[in-house]
């Protein structure tokens, strides 16, 4: 693609940013469509400022990443309601002179369940109390599902399950809890701590389905004993692939072109794990 006076920008703000897989997989999938638009990642030390700068450029839409999630929330014209519930923005909409902030996250773990099933009804044991627990909870919850929380300190989880209206159990309590589906919302199981898993072994035959938002590594020590306890499994590469699909067809108006964000992805990931003190 050239990039010339019509150009459309795009991108994702946050601090840092630079380890970002987003501009990767946007741009291929911009590639892919021809679509004239290229998105870059904008290193973002105060939300306001920033915002102020992206109206004054005429950006069309960014990315939000730590810190600036909650922290921009203030200064928009427009927030979805169940972002707005959820108390995060991950997606920026500028359009007819308003900013609009949105919530991808639940989108993504919304669509990555629904490859293996339908949610209307199914049981969840969500672990985890921080801001992609609250975003995935507020989703299972939006698509009819039945949540439990479980995480291991009790003041923030309580709080999570009186704004999700959900039961919280502390995470040493779930051995004897079955469910349709577990979700890992927590950091257990990240490269740094790869062998350590939220859930023990002998418990995993309970659930269905496991899923997992960690992506480095790709299959976690849970993932792994959840397969070999015969559970469907879905790996943390599928909830960031379809919170930016989501983005995507938001900002573009076009069908994603999935499987070529997911090869990008992917192609991040392993490229990223394969670097030394990585």
């Amino acid at each position: 693609m050239q990039i010339n006076g019509s150009t459309e920008l795009y991108g994702i703000m946050g601090n840092p940013v630079s380890h970002s897989l987003s501009p990767a997989m946007h741009n291929a999938a911009f590639r892919h469509l021809g679509l004239n638009k290229v998105y870059v990642p904008f290193p973002a030390l105060e939300a306001g400022a920033a915002i102020d700068g992206f109206k004054a450029l005429g950006v069309k839409g960014v990315s939000v990443t730590i810190p600036h999630k909650q922290a921009v929330m203030e200064h928009l014209d427009l927030i979805d309601p169940l972002a707005a519930k959820i108390g995060a923005v991950n997606t920026l909409v500028f359009e007819e002179g308003h900013v609009l902030g949105l919530n991808t996250d639940w989108l993504g773990a919304n669509a990555a369940l629904k490859q293996l099933t339908a949610l209307a009804e199914k049981k969840v044991l969500l672990l985890g109390a921080g801001g992609s627990a609250r975003a995935i909870g507020f989703g299972l919850l939006e698509a009819g599902a039945s949540l439990t929380l479980a995480s291991r300190t009790p003041a923030t989880g309580q709080a999570l399950a009186r704004a999700l209206d959900c039961p919280w159990l502390p995470l040493p309590a779930i051995d004897d809890l079955p469910a349709d589906i577990l979700i890992n919302a927590t950091s257990v199981g990240m490269a740094d701590d790869c062998e350590q898993s939220p859930v023990a072994r002998e418990a995993l035959g309970q659930y269905g389905i496991v899923m997992d938002i960690v992506y480095a590594p790709l299959e976690t020590k849970l993932l792994r004993e959840a397969k070999e306890a015969g559970c469907r499994t879905i790996n943390g590469l599928a909830m960031l692939l379809y919170q930016g699909v989501a983005q995507f067809e938001r900002w573009t108006g076009h069908e994603a072109p999935v499987e070529v964000m997911r090869q990008q992805l992917l192609a991040g990931i392993t490229g990223a794990q394969r670097k030394p003190g990585r």
